[in-house]
């Protein structure tokens, strides 16, 4: 004979799923921002994610077409 089912040890394993779910997400954007204060994650500082394969960041001169051939 098969277990009657417990919703209530059901319920409690869900709530508890949902709980460390919402613990970590909220551990990982405290460290975000602890990182964001300590200024070791700049946003928006585009240069250092460029990196050197830009054009301006080589020294090398780009040349704008004016469209004529």
């Amino acid at each position: 004979m098969a277990f009657k089912v417990n919703y209530n040890q059901q319920r409690a394993e869900r709530d508890r799923a949902k709980a460390a779910k919402k613990e970590a997400k909220l551990r990982e954007q405290e460290e975000l921002t602890a990182r964001r204060k300590a200024g070791l994650d700049v946003p928006g500082d585009d240069a250092s994610e460029a990196g050197p394969e830009t054009p301006a960041a080589t020294g090398e001169v780009v040349e704008k077409s004016d469209g004529a051939a």
